[in-house]
């Protein structure tokens, strides 16, 4: 049974509706904190070797300030818009006598004193400046100062944690599908407070990789359940409306965490603040009807009884009088009755099950695809923003607007020309940014450089977003935690390549360029196979997905039509004419079984089924 069709008899998209996207929208906006600090948690900031008179000769270890860093550290080459610098990781090193004015050194070590962190953009004290002197309730932790040497473990922490929203994605979608989508969000919103509570106490480097892994993961599921939620909820019409209304809470989200960083100046403490909101989400488990379970998905795996019980609560909310329509002889219930009967078991399907499918696992491996790509080459149009400047709040800022963007552009354009033509638009303009900017860096101006930067990152984000939006409309709903979430896992992915890039010192950085821009010129040709999900219900059933078949890219009109073949024009979808249609349809088998030596049907049925066809 098509839930599409279910909704206009429940009030349509009403305040039951309202209500629920303005609850399910605001964990966006705390899991974007969640995510996006780890940008701030674990920045490398501005830092040198800490002074050592030791190395100095006799005569100038009486000295400080400047002298004494003009004398103990290194000089790096700079170049535009990067200044000349002192050496991070070597001191110089004297000989105890020296018998000219300018004593000059015989050699360079590593720091002996460890470092001297200047935080500027970011917060005065993260997991790479840990020291001892910030901690005042855990005095017992260790300075982890995570540079020079042991530069490689901050990388690597951010690979993981990006490796722990994929698994998430994987695992807790197919939990959504089995436990339903209420209960995995109240699961994973446990574990993350859980995990976000043991980041922020972490005595150690392991604990807090362990501890920030796991809650990266729980983090997932929480955005994929709410994720599934509120487009299952929605009608065709205000599906895109919603998902962008979300989207919109995520950027509030970015906007205003390096706010909240300056508020907090201190990891823990802004750990601490992130973690504070989500307990308050708990109220969400106490109270049920802030955040039910999906009726579309009860309704797809035959749990009767509970659809029917929060498709009443939906009616009554948004003001359906339960007298003259629910409980007359042609309500909806009455239908789900004729159709699944009194007793019906349920049937919870699997990741298995979706394998064994055809045009389902080859959208999935489309759109998952194309939101690798476009997840991964952000980073490739970012590094030409921070080559641009070095203040780092003008780069963050600068892809914030254009995520914004990206936002309103879908808003505007999808529900106009579709999702496939415009997803294949913003893959087809990805590549050519990325082309141009690998085969003309060296003759382009610089801000032409920074134009096409700008335009790579909205196009980006136009392909990430939009793939997820229409990976969740084109999968059935019976596996749609599953098929969404390895859609999400490979976005992830992609998100991975910039840390690893880091690990190698962005070496190779040219290459994964080249990669990421050959991939989006191949998806452009993958982006045709997909069907259009325009003002179409949402698949329920497996079949329903099997049965969606890519349309023409464009219409075109034959001119040789033969003229005894007519053409017909499709009507627009209308549930209300088709959910009469049903009821008069059973009327007549109803009024056959009981009527059967009589020739004539009743005529107020056969005036209804004109109605409803008309």
């Amino acid at each position: 049974m098509d839930f599409d069709l279910v909704i206009p008899q429940l009030g349509g998209f009403g305040r039951y509706q309202k209500r629920l996207v303005a609850v399910v929208c605001l964990p966006n906006l705390l899991l974007a904190f969640s995510f996006f600090s780890d940008v701030f948690l674990s920045r490398t900031p501005s830092h040198h070797c800490r002074p050592d008179p030791q190395l100095l000769p006799l005569a100038l270890r009486n000295l400080s300030g400047s002298l004494l860093l003009n004398y103990s550290l290194p000089l790096r080459s700079g170049s535009e818009p990067f200044p000349a610098s002192w050496s991070r990781c070597r001191l110089y090193r004297y000989p105890l006598t020296v018998g000219t004015s300018r004593p000059l050194p015989n050699g360079t070590v590593s720091c002996t004193r460890g470092w001297q962190f200047q935080p500027r953009d970011s917060l005065d004290n993260n997991i790479v400046s840990q020291n001892q002197q910030s901690l005042n309730l855990l005095s017992f932790s260790s300075t982890w100062n995570l540079v020079c040497k042991n530069y490689w473990k901050v990388p690597l922490e951010q690979v993981s944690h990006k490796i722990s929203w994929t698994v998430g994605y994987l695992a807790l979608g197919s939990v959504a599908d089995r436990l339903g989508r209420r209960n995995t969000f109240i699961l994973s919103l446990i574990l993350s407070i859980i995990q976000h509570i043991g980041v922020s106490i972490s005595v150690d480097f392991l604990m807090f990789v362990l501890f920030h892994m796991f809650s990266g993961l729980a983090s997932a599921g929480l955005f994929l359940s709410i994720y599934i939620a509120r487009l299952e909820m929605c009608d065709p019409p205000h599906r895109l409306m919603i998902t962008v209304i979300a989207g919109s809470f995520t950027v509030a989200g970015e906007m205003l965490l390096p706010g909240l960083v300056k508020l907090c100046r201190d990891w823990r403490i802004l750990q601490t603040v992130v973690t504070g909101p989500f307990v308050l989400l708990l109220i969400y488990w106490c109270i049920p009807a802030l955040f039910p379970e999906s009726p579309r998905w009860l309704l797809a795996t035959r749990q009767i009884q509970k659809c029917k019980h929060i498709m009443r609560d939906i009616a009554a909310s948004n003001g359906v009088n339960v007298d003259d329509e629910l409980y007359n002889p042609n309500n909806v219930f009455n239908e789900i009755d004729f159709l699944f009967g009194e007793f019906t078991e349920s049937r919870i399907y699997s990741f298995c099950d979706m394998a064994t499918t055809k045009v389902i696992w080859k959208n999935i491996l489309i759109l998952g695809f194309t939101t690798f790509i476009g997840s991964g080459i952000q980073h490739c149009f970012s590094q030409t923003l921070t080559g641009y400047s070095s203040n780092f709040y003008l780069s963050y800022f600068v892809a914030v607007t254009a995520e914004g963007v990206a936002l309103l552009f879908l808003y505007f354009t999808v529900n106009r020309f579709g999702r496939r033509g415009i997803l294949l638009l913003s893959t087809i303009i990805t590549g050519m940014s990325s082309l141009l900017l690998l085969a003309l860096s060296q003759y382009l101006h610089q801000i032409l450089q920074l134009a096409l930067s700008v335009l790579g990152l909205f196009s980006a984000y136009v392909v990430v977003t939009l793939s997820n939006f229409f990976a969740s409309e084109v999968i059935p709903t019976v596996i749609r935690g599953a098929g969404l979430g390895l859609v999400m896992a490979t976005s992830c992915i992609g998100k991975a390549t910039s840390p690893i890039m880091d690990l190698h010192n962005k070496h190779g950085f040219f290459l994964l360029h080249v990669v990421f821009a050959s991939f989006a010129v191949l998806s452009v040709l993958c982006i045709m196979l997909l069907p259009e999900s325009k003002r179409k219900p949402l698949p329920e059933s497996l079949k329903d997905g099997e049965n969606q078949r890519r349309p023409p890219m464009c219409l075109s009109r034959n001119k040789d039509r033969a003229p005894l073949l007519r053409s017909y024009q499709h009507r627009c979808y209308n549930p209300e004419n088709y959910s009469k249609l049903v009821t008069a349809t059973k009327k007549i088998l109803v009024h056959n079984v009981h009527f059967e030596s009589q020739d004539l049907v009743n005529e107020s049925v056969i005036d209804e089924i004109r109605d409803s066809m008309s």
